[in-house]
């Protein structure tokens, strides 16, 4: 018999989840990174710590897009440092340099 089940029958419950997985793969993307900013290390408030890509990005690892498998996540991982937001900020602003010395500013 076909399942009947509707999205609006379990959004609730499907919302509450991929919010659980999203900060449970930020919390493992963190630690995979080091746990701190790569410039300053900030290490006080996870929510302020953030992914600078150095590489050609693939996909972003925002919070509302860290929806990916972990092993997928680790390949995006390895192109990006870890820094608190200020540090982010002023990477893309040219005031300070990316740990691997080239400024990128985001054109977006």
């Amino acid at each position: 018999m076909p399942d009947k089940r509707k999205y609006s029958d379990r959004a609730e419950y499907l919302i509450k989840s991929v919010s659980k997985r999203r900060k449970k793969l930020k919390s493992m993307s963190i630690k995979y990174k080091g746990n701190k900013c790569n410039i300053c290390g900030y290490n006080k408030c996870v929510d302020a710590l953030e992914f600078h890509h150095l590489q050609e990005k693939k996909f972003g690892l925002s919070k509302s897009g860290l929806t990916r498998s972990w092993d997928k996540t680790k390949i995006e991982l390895d192109k990006c440092i870890l820094v608190c937001a200020n540090c982010h900020r002023e990477i893309h602003a040219g005031l300070i340099a990316a740990p691997n010395g080239n400024i990128r500013v985001n054109t977006r």
